[in-house]
């Protein structure tokens, strides 16, 4: 059946299963509660594609209370497409901690990010850490310690696409084929409509448990695609939480053997892509009175590195970023109120209220939050 065939909503026939027997894991992880004092730390890390994330976990001898507390470490970077074979050793730095959802009691995760090592100089002495080029955490890092001021704050919308693991086809669809048309699908409940909603909340719950400022969830236009929010966030805080929000999905994923797609335009044709829309907000925006004319001057100075952030905002952002289903057009930027069809959306009650945050629609879903962050704050309060 083609897509917008038939007005018909039909629950799918798929059933998909751990590749392991869950109930074993649950056994030791519910019972074995006794780790003799000491804790499990994951170390995650962004690999070397940009877009992937690897982890490995040690063992510690007392609950780490702040990144300090923990040791630097080291991993093959060889293996992660981010160092050579004859010099693979790559430093990670734990940057910040949440709560274990998956080991439960006081182990932690530790988001970080990746140096060369230091180095021996000829004196005796080490020369500093340097980020490697994968390494986009420094640099905006960098940024946000310059206008920590203006007090930025962000809320990036995450939308991501679920697919049969095996098929590489999002779930519930039929098999090589297709499902009625978009419309019945957003924000909707129902077998058939809202598909695969068992993710969506295992992986809310895991990220309240674990501290990640997730603010909400719903089920979007797309069959089998979904979005959290995450924020507002301040400052640098916006890119750790986001990442370690994608870290919790793909392990809740691996836990159902289901595949996440961040990709921008999952299934070509009259289909919605998966955004990353971030809303921000400074000091001068939220201020009453006056907020509202420094958001239309920011929009002027976004409109003028248009083409900066475009090139920043995803990979295979213009099969996303064509003017319909509810996007701008990649070649032109805009701005308005309550469209969604521009490049920047300003909700209705701002020019009322006189202050406010507006949301750049641009940024695709497999955005990486430290860049897209970094290059707002550094057009609209460096530039």
């Amino acid at each position: 059946m083609a897509a917008g065939q038939s007005n018909f909503v039909f629950a799918t026939e798929e059933k998909i299963g751990s590749l392991l027997d869950q109930s074993i894991t649950r056994h030791y992880l519910t019972n074995l509660k006794d780790q003799g004092g000491k804790v499990c730390v994951e170390y995650v890390w962004i690999g070397g594609t940009g877009a992937d994330l690897r982890s490995k976990a040690r063992t510690v001898s007392a609950v780490p209370t702040k990144p300090e507390d923990l040791p630097h470490w080291n991993y093959d970077g060889s293996s992660t497409g981010q160092a050579p074979g004859t010099d693979s050793e790559v430093y990670i730095v734990p940057r910040a901690l949440f709560k274990d959802p998956f080991r439960g009691g006081d182990n932690i995760i530790a988001l970080c990010d990746t140096y060369e090592p230091p180095r021996l100089n000829k004196d005796g002495t080490l020369t500093e850490m340097k980020a490697i080029p994968t390494n986009s955490r420094a640099a905006c890092a960098d940024v946000m310690e310059k206008v920590k001021a203006e007090e930025p704050w962000f809320g990036i919308e995450q939308e991501y696409t679920l697919l049969n693991a095996s098929t590489k086809w999002p779930l519930g669809w039929p098999r090589g084929g297709f499902p009625a048309a978009q419309g019945p699908y957003y924000c909707s409940a129902g077998a058939g409509v809202a598909i695969a909603r068992d993710v969506a909340e295992v992986h809310y719950r895991a990220c309240l448990y674990a501290g990640v400022n997730i603010s909400g969830v719903n089920a979007e236009v797309l069959p089998s695609q979904w979005e959290y929010q995450v924020g507002p966030c301040e400052g640098i805080s916006m890119g750790d939480h986001l990442w370690m929000s994608r870290f919790i999905m793909y392990r809740v994923c691996e836990l159902f053997n289901v595949d996440v797609s961040f990709d921008p335009k999952p299934i070509p044709g009259d289909w919605n892509g998966s955004g990353g829309h971030t809303n921000y907000s400074t000091k001068a925006t939220r201020t009453e009175g006056c907020g509202w004319d420094a958001i239309q001057e920011q929009c002027k100075k976004l409109e003028k590195r248009h083409a900066v952030h475009i090139a920043a905002y995803g990979e295979g952002n213009e099969r996303r970023l064509t003017g319909k289903h509810e996007t701008s057009s990649m070649g032109d930027f805009s701005w308005g109120v309550a469209n969604r069809g521009c490049s920047i959306r300003v909700g209705r009650m701002v020019p009322v209220e006189k202050c406010g945050y507006y949301e750049d629609r641009r940024p695709a879903s497999n955005l990486d939050p430290y860049v897209v962050t970094r290059l707002i704050a550094e057009t609209t309060l460096l530039l």
